[in-house]
């Protein structure tokens, strides 16, 4: 799938998920984008690092420790972006959580429309 329309799909979730959780908020979709775009910075250089050095700690948890590690990177998204605010650890982990579903759901719906469209 195309970066641009991975972008745009995640972002369509961040509106979706900031408009379903009452802890998080995005001014607009120009933010959400940004947002996004900064997840997806995150999430591919800051987030392996963490996860390097918590291993211990995410071996003993069974895996529960990167759930708190999502919600540290979505609190450091909320720093890095004005516009994009998270109340709380607890809503950052909500909305990290919520915001896998729905993004899963979209990136499902873009498939079959893909799928749809090469049939034709």
């Amino acid at each position: 799938m195309n970066f641009l329309v991975k972008i745009l799909i995640s972002s369509l979730a961040v509106l979706v998920t900031a408009w379903l959780l009452p802890g998080v908020s995005v001014d607009n979709y120009l933010i959400a984008i940004l947002v996004a775009a900064v997840l997806a910075f995150l999430n591919s250089v800051v987030k392996p690092l963490f996860i390097l050095f918590t291993l211990p700690v995410t071996v003993v948890t069974l895996g529960l420790f990167l759930l708190a590690i999502n919600a540290i990177i979505i609190l450091l998204a909320d720093y890095i972006v004005d516009g994009f605010e998270v109340r709380s650890f607890f809503w950052a982990l909500i909305f990290s959580l919520v915001l896998s579903i729905v993004t899963s759901i979209f990136e499902r719906l873009d498939r079959k429309q893909s799928k749809n469209h090469s049939d034709h």
